[in-house]
């Protein structure tokens, strides 16, 4: 057990502790506005074993010299296509298993009981629905479903990964190393005869239902973010820097109304000039200890 969380906490970055006094603001800020919406990050699943990109020391980009894939290039390239492809495949069964961890149960179990209004998360994890939270609004859409990108087929990952076995049975024992979107880094001798199945209904490719980077978040995904602001108390920020402006976007709205937006990150975030209460803290010191104080 003791070994498994060492290993769950590898991508945590260096943190302080956190004083009860901080917590009980947050808790009190909380309790005056129940009707608050919460935008989470990268920073919400490092615990549970799944790194971010940014993190100093333990983020990808200060392991690897591999940055996210690009969408035009995704669009344009066919050896892009399947080196994607490839890494995901050896990265999904290590993805999907991945479990919720303390943060995202207690943010499903402040859903359920009416403290918070609703859940939108930057990340592709699914694990807030994991963790038994209803209506997620994925920003960036879902590694846990496949589509076309031409017409409307879809698939459900796990069924694609059989599929994607079936084709490549040589690649069961590729190493790899995990990262935030399920993607993988293995070496390229594993890659060059990767097979990818075109869209069984029109032929065209196929790709996961996730917003790369440089691709834009779907309008109507923005329409109800914004009308949720609208209706809303006021934003939590759990665990994201913010330097994506589809999150960011969120905090500048929810500014424009005059309402108060509180952030708990590891570090800086790029809202923090804008920020109402601000604790700088892991996720999990913070969100499974509110509402335990007597």
């Amino acid at each position: 057990m003791r070994f498994s969380r060492l290993l769950r906490s590898q991508f945590v970055p260096k943190h302080n502790p956190v004083y009860d006094k901080d917590i009980k603001l947050l808790e009190d800020f909380l309790i005056s506005k129940p009707n608050i919406l919460v935008l989470t990050g990268a920073g919400i699943s490092t615990e549970s074993g799944i790194p971010d990109y940014r993190s100093e020391g333990v983020g990808l980009y200060a392991r690897t010299n591999h940055k996210p894939i690009q969408h035009i290039e995704f669009l344009r390239s066919g050896p892009t296509r399947q080196r994607y492809w490839a890494r995901n495949f050896v990265g999904w069964p290590k993805f999907s298993s991945t479990k919720p961890n303390d943060t995202h149960i207690a943010l499903a179990r402040f859903q359920s009981e009416g403290r918070i209004q609703g859940i939108v998360t930057q990340n592709v994890d699914k694990l807030h629905t994991k963790a038994g939270a209803k209506d997620v609004i994925e920003l960036h859409g879902s590694g846990y479903k496949v589509i076309c990108l031409n017409c409307d087929y879809s698939v459900d990952r796990h069924e694609f990964q059989e599929e994607l076995n079936s084709l490549n049975p040589e690649f069961k024992d590729a190493p790899d190393m995990i990262r935030p979107d399920g993607d993988v880094d293995i070496p390229q001798d594993y890659i060059e005869n990767f097979k990818i199945p075109p869209c069984p209904k029109c032929g065209f490719h196929l790709k996961p239902e996730i917003v790369f980077f440089g691709d834009n978040v779907p309008r109507e995904r923005h329409r109800i973010i914004a009308e949720m602001i609208n209706k809303s108390d006021g934003l939590l920020v759990v665990g994201s820097s913010l330097l994506v402006f589809s999150g960011y976007r969120m905090v500048l709205q929810t500014k424009e109304l005059n309402l108060p937006v509180a952030l708990v990150n590891i570090g800086a975030t790029r809202a923090d000039p804008l920020a109402d209460i601000k604790l700088d803290a892991k996720c999990g010191d913070v969100i499974p200890k509110l509402f335990c104080f007597k």
